[in-house]
Parts: structure tokens; C-alpha cells; sequence
């Protein structure tokens, strides 16, 4: 019994470890293929650039924003591995208003809609107006890693 307990117990703090390797393997692959659709939106903008003859502006700046999502998607990422697998709210913050920013520009048919966008970036301005009011520290969160001796 007391085997058992024994192996359950090294289970049991070797788990996390596990879903922390596949969480960063997973998060590589998503890394890569972001870059490439980056790359991919980078070679589109510049197509449009060299035609030279469209005037939809509205294309035009939908590309640019859809590639700065792309762009924080990876330096969130890139962010994560360098801040200690924590990913940072601020960038969550920054893609949120960039996609509402480029929904607006998109989709803005509908005025009550436009509208509705509008204060979900109000809001999220003002979340991260509070954020930057608090102390960026965060408490230690390894307790669970911690060997019992």
C-alpha cells in the first residue's frame, strides 16, 4: 500500500511537468504557424501595394491590422517563454482592441453595431488603464512544484 502511495504521489507531481511539455510543444507549432500566415499576409500586403491600381483602403487596412494580430499572437507567445510560462494580460488587452479596431473597420454597415464595438474597446482601454495602476509583481505561483521532503 505504501508503494502505491509512493508511486501516486511521484504521479502526481509529475503531471504537471507532462501538460507543461505539451502545452509549450503545442504552443511552438502554433508559434510557426503564425509566422508563416505572417509571412503569407506580409507577401498579400505587398501584392496589393504593387498592383497599385485598387483603391479599397478598406482591404488595405483590414490586411494591416490582420497582420499585427498575427504579429502579437507571436510575441505573446514569444513573451510567454521569456516571462516564465506566464502569458501577460496587457497583450491580451492589445489583440482584443486591435481585432475590435479591425472589425470596425470591416463590418461597419450596422451604426448600432459600430457602436457596441466602439465600447468594447472603451472598456478594455479602461481594463488596461486599471492594470497599469497595480503592481506588475505577481505572487509566486510554483507552490505546487514544491518537493515534499
Amino acid at each position: 500500500m505504501k508503494k502505491l502511495k509512493t508511486v501516486y504521489t511521484k504521479s502526481l507531481y509529475k503531471f504537471p511537468y507532462l501538460l507543461q511539455v505539451v502545452l509549450n510543444v503545442s504552443l511552438i507549432i502554433l508559434a510557426i504557424i503564425l509566422a508563416v500566415l505572417l509571412v503569407k499576409e506580409l507577401i498579400l500586403f505587398g501584392a496589393i501595394l504593387l498592383e497599385g491600381n485598387t483603391n479599397d483602403y478598406q482591404l488595405f487596412l483590414a490586411n494591416i491590422l490582420l497582420f499585427f494580430l498575427y504579429f502579437e499572437f507571436v510575441a505573446m507567445i514569444v513573451k510567454y517563454f521569456k516571462e516564465n510560462y506566464h502569458f501577460p494580460l496587457r497583450y491580451f488587452l492589445y489583440i482584443g482592441i486591435t481585432a475590435m479596431i479591425r472589425l470596425i473597420i470591416v463590418e461597419h454597415d450596422n451604426a448600432m453595431d459600430t457602436l457596441f464595438y466602439s465600447l468594447v474597446i472603451l472598456i478594455l482601454i479602461i481594463g488596461y488603464f486599471i492594470m497599469n495602476l497595480t503592481p506588475r509583481e505577481r505572487p509566486e505561483s510554483k507552490w505546487f512544484f514544491h518537493k515534499k521532503s
